[in-house]
């Protein structure tokens, strides 16, 4: 499915895809966040473009915790912590791995699902990026279970990645900034659930 060399590839795409949507992201902050989401990712992944070069021999591995030390250190609010541990979470279920195939791709997607979980403290249905992070986990199992290539499964992830963004709207947040506008935010699609979905997308378009 990958090796070491477009999995850096893949990361410099996603930090070029945050570039181009940050001010969408920001604009979703707005009502029921701080209305930085975008600005802060982006941010985040301006200095993983940094640490890129120096670990074109690194392992998959490495490499992944490399990029969530550096979100957690440059993002602020709580998606620098979440996505972050997710990265770090994921890179240490891909140690040492200088390949990945689609079966280690959706075990490292369940890792990084429950280190967002843990660090969030929180669950699905309470609008955040679990909302678009668990129903394409799930999408994407159930497509490689019927025998689906990689590009088949991850069109089935982005497509219910995207369809639990949307859900978002209909959710009152429980958890994260969010929660403190209540009823307010709904109707507000999660900035989170909709990064989530932009990355998820640059990694099918990569394969």
């Amino acid at each position: 499915m990958a090796d070491n060399k477009l999995v850096i590839s893949i990361l410099k795409k996603i930090g070029e895809k945050i570039e181009e949507q940050k001010e969408y992201l920001t604009e979703l902050d707005q009502p029921i966040g701080d209305s930085d989401h975008g600005i802060n990712l982006a941010r985040g992944f301006h200095e993983v473009a940094k640490k890129l070069p120096a670990l074109e021999d690194k392992d998959i591995g490495t490499i992944l915790k490399t990029v969530g030390m550096a979100l957690v250190s440059t993002v602020g609010g709580a998606s620098g912590p979440l996505y972050g541990s997710a990265f770090m979470k994921m890179g240490m279920a891909l140690n040492g791995r200088m390949e990945l195939n689609l079966e280690d791709f959706l075990k490292a997607m369940d890792t990084a699902i429950e280190a967002v979980k843990q660090r969030g403290k929180s669950t699905v249905e309470e609008a955040t990026m679990l909302d678009a992070m668990v129903p394409a986990a799930e999408a994407m199992k159930k497509a490689a279970l019927e025998g689906g290539e990689s590009k088949s499964v991850l069109e089935a992830g982005c497509k219910a990645a995207w369809a639990g963004a949307e859900h978002t709207k209909d959710l009152v947040a429980t958890k994260g900034r969010a929660s403190y506008v209540g009823e307010r935010g709904l109707g507000h699609q999660d900035p989170g659930a909709t990064s989530f979905s932009f990355m998820l997308e640059v990694v099918k378009d990569a394969l």
